[in-house]
């Protein structure tokens, strides 16, 4: 059972990593905002408390993998990879940079912490199929994570792996999608409408469990409780806030694919304020003011 003083650890932590975002979209001056400060959380969750990983041996074959299928929200892997000590923090701004090992989406091979490379939206899923199917032909007893976007849920062959993870019944398989309603050019259910999402993974045999995934013991505990369901894989609709923690980005769809101090958008500073605007308010919570060792 985790403490509250380890839980608002993990909050802090979370937001550490979002002002890490922050900086490194305006170094690299392209990059999705959107998506990646919603995302905090549930990275911190995931790798500060739920994955059976060693930094020090990040090739361990025990180890649990973690597969990133909307890879442009990358830079929320890369700024929590750098903070559980995969890499150095300082590297994080060369995010984009030509020849960086930090690129626009992940590229398996170039970090350590990276199981695959991810671009092509709907595909992370049947990759992740494939690890949980060999593992347990295998006999293994390490986990599979797959996170998604909700807006990939448009590719088809994103539904091709569902039917065939509940087919073969992996329950060594946890999908976490994150559903905060945006995508490029408008909000989902304006573009393609998703719902009613959990009856349809439900009618594919999946157990669905839907949480708030800006909530981080919400996060922990439904992972944990993935890890009792039997005879089907399981995913966790994790409803969140796009922009999270920066005002003027949250629920806007167009921050899904821009960064700060590019161009002007309705509701926020002018651009030349807009990082630092950002970073004024992760620093202070919102505006209410904290010490990091409370």
């Amino acid at each position: 059972m985790i403490s509250d003083h380890d839980i608002k650890q993990l909050e802090l932590k979370a937001n550490d990593i979002r002002k890490d975002i922050i900086e490194m979209l305006v170094a690299a001056g392209s990059g999705h905002s959107a998506g990646p400060l919603g995302m905090a959380d549930v990275f911190t969750a995931l790798y500060f408390n739920i994955l059976n990983i060693d930094p020090d041996k990040p090739e361990m074959d025990e180890r649990d993998r973690l597969v990133l299928s909307n890879g442009h929200i990358c830079p929320v892997l890369y700024a929590t990879l750098a903070r559980r000590g995969y890499f150095p923090v300082s590297e994080l701004k060369t995010l984009r940079k030509f020849g960086t090992r930090l690129q626009g989406h992940p590229h398996r091979g170039t970090l350590p912490g990276l199981e695959t490379t991810s671009g092509p939206l709907g595909s992370g899923l049947s990759q992740a199929c494939g690890m949980a199917y060999a593992g347990r032909m295998d006999g293994k007893k390490w986990w599979v994570y797959c996170l998604t976007s909700d807006a990939e849920h448009d590719a088809g062959n994103l539904w091709e792996a569902v039917l065939f993870a509940g087919k073969y019944k992996l329950n060594n398989l946890t999908v976490i999608i994150d559903r905060n309603n945006i995508q490029i050019d408008g909000f989902t259910e304006n573009i393609m409408p998703l719902e009613p999402l959990k009856d349809k993974y439900e009618a594919f045999g999946w157990h669905v469990i839907e949480i708030d995934g800006n909530n981080v013991q919400a996060v922990i505990d439904a992972c944990n409780a993935a890890k009792g369901i039997e005879n089907r894989p399981v995913v966790i609709i994790a409803h969140t806030i796009p922009g999270k923690g920066v005002d003027f980005m949250e629920n806007r769809f167009e921050w899904h694919g821009i960064p700060p101090n590019i161009q002007d958008v309705g509701g926020a500073p002018d651009k030349l304020h807009q990082a630092q605007e950002a970073l004024k308010e992760l620093r202070t919570l919102g505006g209410k003011i904290r010490s990091e060792h409370e």
